[in-house]
């Protein structure tokens, strides 16, 4: 009888989708998320795990998928990203070793952060319930009602750069918010408008574009300066979309009202920031896709596409079907 087939996953997995690859081969669950402190394998190290399990499949989110890892003969290498940038993909189909991806697994988790964080950001919620915690409900000698009224969402138009998977989930929640939604994105089709000119129309901009050589900085002193007086901007992308300097100039001027960031270049922003002290600006620390159902879909993903490809097929989220070609 031929050995079981072992699959390593280095990444997070759950939900229907882990039987069904469990009916693929024998699992070996080692997720760097539960790993504390912190433990995210380099090349050498992930091969040398790989080795240890006798995995023929690895699955990775954080770990780095190259060099060693691709002389092992391995017959997939599953990345739990929508975008496999920690796999050498290259690499890989230079050695007929097909890369799987999970396309829109936190689609639905970020649209919902982008919502929060714009309500957040227009109703005062951070300090409200701060003021609540400290014993200040009337503060400075005032009531609740003056210190955090605001505009309601209903009604007010919304620009939403970028409609891929996420951009998508976010327009539909922000319709049913009673929100005017407008968008940009030059690879689509149904894309509304230009980004410049949907800069001047909205009274809010969420960004959901990725990041690449044209749009990093996308968002700079002039664009900002398109922005209605009083705009919100919400980014629960990728820092590299705005310029931060430009950004922060504008909400010390008073230009923009608000503005809501899950992230931040580095992933840590200096606590004596200028962003930390203003009152109208709400951060978190890139926790978009930070749900257990993000999980449960890319564990989905990876077991359709693994099986479809074991089967003989072409998997949808198959990065290189290339390989698939070569005699």
């Amino acid at each position: 009888m031929a050995p079981a087939r072992v699959i390593l996953s280095t990444a997070p997995l759950r939900g229907p989708g882990l039987e069904e690859l469990r009916a693929l081969g024998e699992v070996v669950l080692d997720p760097w998320i539960d790993h504390q402190p912190l433990r995210i394998l380099g090349p050498e190290q992930l091969a040398e795990r790989v080795e240890q399990a006798g995995a023929s499949v690895v699955i990775c989110e954080a770990d780095l998928c190259s060099g060693p890892v691709l002389d092992l003969p391995l017959e997939a290498i599953g990345s739990t990203r929508g975008d496999p940038t920690n796999v050498d993909v290259a690499g890989a189909t230079a050695r007929g070793i097909p890369v799987l991806r999970a396309p829109g697994r936190n689609a639905d988790a970020v649209a919902e952060l982008a919502v929060g964080l714009l309500l957040a950001a227009t109703r005062g919620i951070v300090a409200a319930n701060r003021d609540v915690r400290e014993g200040q409900v009337f503060r400075d000698g005032s009531i609740p009602y003056q210190r955090f009224r605001g505009w309601q969402l209903a009604g007010r138009t919304i620009g939403v750069v970028g409609l891929g998977a996420v951009g998508r989930a976010a327009a539909w929640r922000f319709t049913g918010l009673g929100m005017r939604v407008i968008s940009a994105d030059p690879f689509v089709d149904d894309a509304t408008h230009a980004l410049d000119d949907l800069l001047a129309e909205v009274d809010v901009v969420s960004m959901h574009a990725a990041v690449t050589p044209d749009t990093v900085g996308m968002i700079g002193a002039e664009r900002l300066g398109r922005l209605r007086r009083g705009a919100v901007y919400v980014n629960t992308a990728r820092a590299a979309l705005h310029d931060l300097d430009a950004l922060t100039a504008a909400l010390v001027s008073g230009h923009l009202a608000a503005a809501a960031l899950d992230h931040v270049e580095g992933e840590t922003l200096p606590t004596d920031h200028p962003l930390v002290r203003l009152p109208n600006v709400v951060l978190t620390p890139h926790i978009g896709g930070a749900t257990y159902d993000t999980e449960a879909n890319h564990t989905a993903l990876m077991a359709a596409g693994l099986r479809t490809l074991l089967e003989g097929g072409r998997p949808s989220n198959l990065v290189n079907p290339e390989v698939l070609d070569r005699v």
